[in-house]
């Protein structure tokens, strides 16, 4: 018998090979985009069984179902709330598609557009963070904090101090971080620690601690940035409560700095922006917030100038059935009629994406894109270099921000009149993975500081020719196609 044993298990792998394919070819494409069904049936091909088990680890691109209900009873709760809310005002002289974008985020976002808003941009890395601390010193009610990551440091210090001074004075501060970013980020105990001295309430966002009942799929992450103080003022975009470095050494190494762009709103949708983190609160902890620590958009001041803005906060996520930012993002591109100008530092587009922005070359608008010239993720930056071929063929002008710096701003401008800006690259891990929050924005104002800020880019940076990308070596491009490939497994 033992003499036949070697056949008997060569037969049973074969057999185990032949159901894994089969089974794969039926279950993959359920619900699932072409391109990633393709790449996971490729892995499984290949590979199956560390395809199989890459597939039962990440495969699944949902939070767990309870989880995703109560998101949708989230949802309900906002948008009987929202039913109180005023329209916004000038419709009529608002671009014809705008109303109809409005609505499509609400339906799959809850979050009502609101008007009588002012912002501000900060592309100053401390800048910003010292903003946030002298708002967060006018708190006389609570402070709410969400980062995707968080740290303690001479960078962030000042924030710190600030809502220790807000404890003090008897104000609620509150505080959500990223399980996984925020932890593995260098000084995170003492992070903590601090934050458990100065008596913030900070909870983790989607904990991964399966011997507590808390798992899903690991890289789900709540990438949002957001702060808000009173119901007053808020802040959101890309930057991260960190220093500028990310405290990482091999950053420090090659001397890598972060570039970053936040926006400093007050208005009525600053309610809006906190109903994101009572939403995440929820989630978190399954206390609702909502009745003490929300304030009525009558009780915001609405900035009553002929300059102020119509705002929307578009939450997405693997908490949501849809891909609310893929749907934002292509159907500002789509409408566009002049130019569409895009600031990604992670820009890995699946095909819709593509073909819309290339379809508005062909449509004679003017496209630009800023990215790095160099990348602090390997995989990430040769898969967004396997696009800038198909890119500059169709006409889009590429800009190449230059090291040490990583453009890490997450912003998109079209016409003279509407922009968004948030916390999402325009890639399939923000689009499916992450949960993300971004803010729509009509007001010309608001555009025209866009517009210097992508000055300053061009400025600082260089444009990217088709000429010089044709000489790129073809072991560089090689790794750009796989690097693709594989990007497309979510």
């Amino acid at each position: 018998m033992f003499e036949n044993l070697p056949a008997i298990i060569a037969g049973i792998l074969v057999i185990a090979d032949f159901a894994i394919r089969v089974a794969a070819l039926i279950v993959i494409p359920r619900g699932r985009k072409p391109t990633a069904a393709m790449a996971w049936l490729l892995a499984i091909f290949l590979i199956p069984f560390v395809g199989v088990f890459l597939f039962l680890v990440i495969g699944n691109v949902k939070l767990p179902k309870a989880r995703r209900d109560r998101q949708r009873e989230l949802d309900r709760i906002i948008a009987e709330k929202a039913k109180a809310m005023p329209d916004p005002r000038g419709e009529e002289s608002w671009p014809g598609w705008l109303p109809a974008l409005f609505r499509q985020n609400r339906a799959l976002g809850a979050l009502p557009a609101l008007g009588g808003n002012a912002a501000q941009l900060i592309g100053d890395y401390q800048a910003s963070i010292d903003a946030m601390s002298a708002a967060v010193d006018t708190a006389t009610r609570f402070v709410h904090v969400e980062f995707y990551i968080v740290s303690w440091d001479a960078t962030t210090g000042g924030l710190f101090d600030a809502m220790e001074r807000a404890v003090r004075r008897g104000v609620v501060v509150r505080l959500l971080a990223d399980y996984v970013a925020s932890r593995r980020t260098v000084g995170h105990d003492e992070t903590f620690a601090e934050l458990d001295r100065i008596g913030v309430t900070w909870k983790d966002m989607l904990p991964v601690r399966p011997l507590h009942g808390q798992y899903q799929r690991p890289d789900l992450r709540n990438h949002r940035k957001l702060v808000v103080v009173d119901g007053r003022i808020g802040f959101t975009g890309s930057q991260n409560l960190i220093d500028r470095s990310y405290r990482s050494e091999k950053n420090i190494t090659r001397g890598l700095q972060w570039q970053e762009l936040m926006a400093r709103v007050t208005g009525p949708v600053v309610t809006a922006l906190n109903g994101v983190f009572l939403s995440d609160w929820y989630l978190e902890t399954g206390e609702l917030l909502g009745d003490t620590e929300n304030v009525p958009v009558d009780d915001v001041t609405v900035t009553a100038s002929p300059g102020s803005l119509v705002c929307q906060i578009v939450p997405s996520g693997p908490a949501y059935d849809t891909e609310n930012g893929l749907r934002l993002f292509l159907a500002l591109v789509s409408s566009a009629r002049e130019k569409v100008i895009i600031t990604s530092p992670y820009f890995v587009p699946d095909e819709a994406m593509m073909y819309a922005i290339t379809s508005a070359c062909f449509r004679g608008l003017d496209v630009e894109l800023f990215v790095s010239e160099i990348g602090d993720q390997g995989s990430v930056w040769h898969a967004q270099r396997s696009y800038y071929g198909e890119l500059l063929r169709a006409g889009v002008k590429i800009w190449l921000y230059p090291g040490p710096y990583i453009l890490h701003a997450k912003h998109l401008s079209i016409d003279d009149d509407v922009a968004v800006i948030g916390s999402s690259n325009m890639d399939i891990r923000s689009f499916s993975l992450n949960a993300e929050v971004l803010m729509l924005v009509h007001g010309r104002s608001f555009v025209e500081g866009m517009r210097a800020v992508e000055q300053g880019y061009r400025d600082a940076g260089r444009q990217l020719t088709l000429e010089e990308w044709k000489r790129e070596p073809a072991t560089a491009t090689f790794l750009d196609g796989i690097a693709r490939l594989t990007s497309a497994l979510q």
